[in-house]
């Protein structure tokens, strides 16, 4: 691992507390050690924690009563827990408290270190989205952006969140559609999890353990049990990313658990009736994927009880530079720095570029604007980043060059030419913007932004 990360063991058993510790430091982590949950959290309080690995069976304070404790202190450091077979039950209590893994004793070093790091890596990704999460769970009706797409793209949640119904989210790639299935999963009230599972991002061999969880033995390398995406989300939301790369066969046992309300794991013939609600999302055209087969379509029925479209950041007009602002604050704090500020020619700049990353793009954009800043002036950057140069930021050698002089300066060379192709397509489009654009291959945002930049309205 690339950066030293603090784990908290906590267990009543010195012994025990000495074996992980060896383990743990073996994969370069610093350890911290508690006896029971109760100084766990007063150590929490005092100590920054990556992650906690705690006994279920603890004098003063069980595994239990801690991640429910550091659940109700706000607190989002990740939580596994150790239990024996006869209690795996109580880890998947845990679990619907908060917990993201358990460790079944006896257990393998493979299997601890495996576990450590799916759940530093949560971590990770936690911190680095607190910020667009927090935003969103002080009030979702106010995430960042106030268009009028974005306006019906909140009343729409606000009509279907109260609802048990599966809800089918589609959008670019980029967009934030996880951040709408969050804020459906917010406004309907569930006491349970939301739980993600991008299907795209798991290997089709493991996709199906994920799911459903397993059995020991069930195949080769199940050693222990293993709870699933389908029971982990038991009174609350699963949420199935990039539903299209999920294969078609299991697709169809997805369709059978949409139906039933219940699941069994694998190598079990024991049913484990459920209560969630399934909300799916697609970078894809959701109708074009069922004719190419990458969708069952009865899969795409059954889910699509409530359609959303997440509208692209190009059509959300100046969400964009709202958002940029948002973005630059949260990356200067996270650098220690002051958020620089954006001037004109940094908003026209953006304004006029499409974005085809979307908010994703935008974000990390603003990251390294950021990090440059004061050294370098945003405007700057974005030119750079974006391909082009706001005219507020061209050098000041582009003055005129003096009288029976050639002038060898490359910018005005490359404006004029600019402005000469720009009227021929206008011309050959008769004055239509749209067509013209095509013709440039450029948006016609930036259409709009060069004839305001050259003066040729």
């Amino acid at each position: 691992m690339s950066a030293r990360h603090n784990v908290l063991v906590v267990d009543d058993e010195p012994k025990m507390q000495r074996i992980l510790e060896i383990m743990l430091r073996d994969m370069q982590l610093d350890v911290l050690r508690a006896g029971n949950g109760k100084a766990a959290l007063e150590l929490v309080e005092r100590e920054a924690v990556d992650l906690i690995i705690t006994d279920m069976r603890m004098p003063v304070m069980d595994g239990i009563e801690l991640v429910k404790a550091l659940h109700e202190a706000g607190q989002a450091t990740p939580v596994i827990v150790i239990t024996a077979h006869g209690t795996i039950e109580s880890a998947v209590t845990a679990m619907k408290h908060g917990a993201v893994d358990y460790l079944l004793r006896p257990f393998e070093v493979e299997t601890v270190e495996l576990a450590v790091r799916r759940a530093l890596s949560l971590g990770r990704m936690t911190r680095e989205n607190r910020f667009l999460r927090e935003a969103l769970a002080a009030d979702w009706h106010d995430f960042i952006g106030r268009s009028g797409p974005m306006r019906e793209l909140y009343a729409l949640i606000g009509q279907v969140g109260p609802t048990d119904v599966s809800v089918l989210v589609a959008g670019e790639t980029g967009t934030g559609k996880e951040l709408v299935a969050r804020a459906i999963h917010q406004a309907s009230g569930r006491a349970g999890l939301f739980v993600p599972l991008n299907c795209a991002g798991i290997p089709e061999t493991l996709l199906e353990s994920e799911l459903f969880g397993h059995v020991r033995g069930a195949f080769t390398g199940a050693q222990a049990e293993r709870v699933g995406k389908f029971e982990m989300s038991d009174g609350g939301t699963l949420f199935l990313d990039e539903i299209t790369e999920m294969p078609i066969e299991l697709q169809t046992r997805l369709l059978r658990v949409l139906q039933e309300r219940s699941i069994e794991r694998i190598g079990s013939n024991r049913s484990i009736a459920l209560d969630l609600r399934v909300i799916a999302a697609t970078n894809r055209e959701p109708k074009q994927a069922v004719a190419e087969r990458a969708l069952r379509e009865d899969v795409y029925y059954r889910l699509n009880g409530f359609c959303i479209d997440v509208p692209p950041l190009r059509k959300r007009g100046d969400d964009v530079v709202l958002l940029a602002e948002h973005f630059l604050a949260a990356h200067a704090r996270r650098f220690g720095k002051p958020a620089p500020a954006l001037n004109a020619a940094a908003r026209a700049l953006l304004l006029a570029h499409t974005w085809p990353g979307n908010v994703r793009e935008l974000d990390n954009l603003m990251g390294r604007a950021a990090l440059l800043a004061p050294a370098v002036a945003i405007d700057v950057v974005l030119g750079r980043e974006l391909g082009a140069q706001p005219a507020a930021s061209l050098p000041a050698a582009t003055m005129p060059a003096a009288p029976g002089e050639e002038d060898l300066r490359l910018q005005p060379q490359v404006d004029a030419l600019e402005q000469r192709l720009i009227l021929r397509a206008l011309e050959l489009a008769e004055g239509n913007k749209a067509k013209a654009a095509r013709a440039l291959e450029i948006s016609e945002r930036t259409l709009w932004y060069k004839l305001k930049k050259f003066d040729l309205s």
